[in-house]
């Protein structure tokens, strides 16, 4: 049990706070800490800065449970110019995006239509399109979608939550057709009946099923998205135990967080990947990234707030 994780992911999910909270300075100085800005600019920006230490970037644009199709819509042409000016820029750089944020709601159909575009449109520059996964009851339609999606686009790839009860099965169905994941430990307050609750089997299951991907995988791509450095050295020393090189698999880390050990992890020959995010709708993120490190991230916040007295 953690308390403050916990008020941390209710708020996340309160829509007055949502409202509230981001007027005040002091909550937006500590939201900069995990994001470049606001604007689609200030993402490119930041890859730009990132490309200079050789480390590629993943863009999400902020936001999840659009309201209709119009509004969908916009997300996808967002997508689509971000798509334009990475070519333009020749960033290596690749986009993830959450299904509610272009529909799911609403329409899966028309969801997966504009998930189709984006992958071909990733495809015609060489990258992939990662499909975000969110709150446990949207993990099956997600993936419902993203095996549609797969059938016709080998770029593609999906978010696996490492806590969740029925993840095992689900790497074992992505690994029989070929698949590609970004492993996470979780973010979402769900269940215990759903989730896993204690850290170290957390912990745990996030390192076996990395191993059962690089055992068992047939060609997909394991990102491995975490910043517990010392779980990653772990899956690194037994991966090259069993012959895999660390070519075999990429680390993904969030924009801000450790970027000593992401320079340090890209020259020591590591696949290194820094997920940038922006936008406006950013408050339910921000929650969650604060739940994932409570203490030391409280305290961020209020020496900011102190800041501003």
């Amino acid at each position: 049990m953690n308390p403050a994780r916990d008020a941390l992911l209710l708020a996340a999910r309160n829509r007055w706070l949502s409202e509230h909270l981001p007027r005040y300075r002091f909550v937006r100085a500590t939201v900069a800490r995990f994001m470049p800005g606001e604007r689609m600019e200030d993402g490119l920006d930041a890859a730009a800065r990132l490309a200079e230490d050789g480390i590629p970037a993943t863009f999400t644009f902020l936001g999840e449970g659009v309201r209709s199709a119009a509004d969908a819509e916009e997300v996808a042409q967002h997508y689509r110019r971000l798509l334009d000016l990475i070519g333009e820029r020749g960033l290596d750089a690749e986009i993830s995006v959450k299904p509610t944020h272009l529909g799911l709601d609403q329409d899966p159909e028309a969801t997966l239509q504009r998930l189709r575009d984006l992958a071909k449109r990733s495809a015609v520059l060489g990258k992939h399109l990662f499909l975000d996964m969110e709150a446990a009851p949207y993990v099956e339609p997600t993936l419902a979608i993203y095996r549609q999606l797969r059938q016709e686009f080998e770029n593609t790839g999906v978010c696996i939550q490492a806590y969740l009860h029925r993840t095992p099965q689900d790497v074992a169905d992505l690994l029989g057709a070929g698949g590609s994941i970004r492993l996470v430990k979780g973010a979402y307050r769900e269940p215990r009946q759903v989730a896993i609750h204690d850290h170290r089997r957390i912990r745990a299951s996030f390192e076996k099923l990395a191993f059962e991907f690089l055992r068992w995988g047939k060609g997909g791509r394991l990102a491995l998205a975490s910043h517990d450095v010392d779980l990653l050295t772990e899956i690194e020393r037994r991966a090259a135990a069993a012959g895999f090189g660390r070519d075999s698999f990429e680390i993904q880390m969030l924009y801000g967080i450790r970027v000593a050990d992401q320079r340090r992890l890209a020259r020591e020959g590591y696949r290194i990947r820094v997920l940038i995010s922006y936008g406006t709708h950013w408050f339910p993120w921000f929650m969650r990234r604060m739940a994932e490190h409570p203490g030391r991230n409280i305290w961020l916040a209020i020496r900011n707030l102190l800041a501003r007295r």
